[in-house]
């Protein structure tokens, strides 16, 4: 059984910071590429970071990229996803996806996907 699992989400106004978490089982996150998308309302579901199995080698979406940071934790089998000075256009559910190792890092393309934890940030 794979099961992912965000949590973190909240209630914010700009300019705020939330840790986002997503903690695996059935699979290593250290073996896999992790990644987190969102999902706004009424809108097709985006990219927003991914990391490497190995190496550490991540890639952001442009629009948070200086704002948000992807991490791991190989013992906790965890996924982080830190979101500083967050923006009103940050609002959507937030899911954390993991895939087989891949030739690149683009694409939504993965094996498996958590139910996602929403993140809603006021002006």
């Amino acid at each position: 059984q794979v099961q992912l699992v965000e949590s973190g989400g909240g209630l914010v106004q700009a300019g705020d910071s939330l840790r986002l978490s997503c903690a695996a089982s059935g699979l290593s996150v250290r073996t896999y590429e992790m990644g987190w998308f969102r999902q706004a309302p009424g809108k097709e579901r985006e990219f927003v970071a991914a990391i490497r199995w190995s190496a550490s080698i991540t890639h952001y979406a442009d629009s948070v990229k200086g704002r948000f940071t992807i991490s791991r934790d190989n013992a906790k089998n965890t996924v982080y996803l830190q979101t500083n000075t967050l923006k009103p256009e940050d609002t959507a559910v937030y899911y954390c996806a993991a895939r087989t190792p891949r030739p690149s890092m683009t694409g939504d393309n993965y094996d498996y996907w958590g139910q996602g934890t929403q993140v809603t940030v006021s002006s």
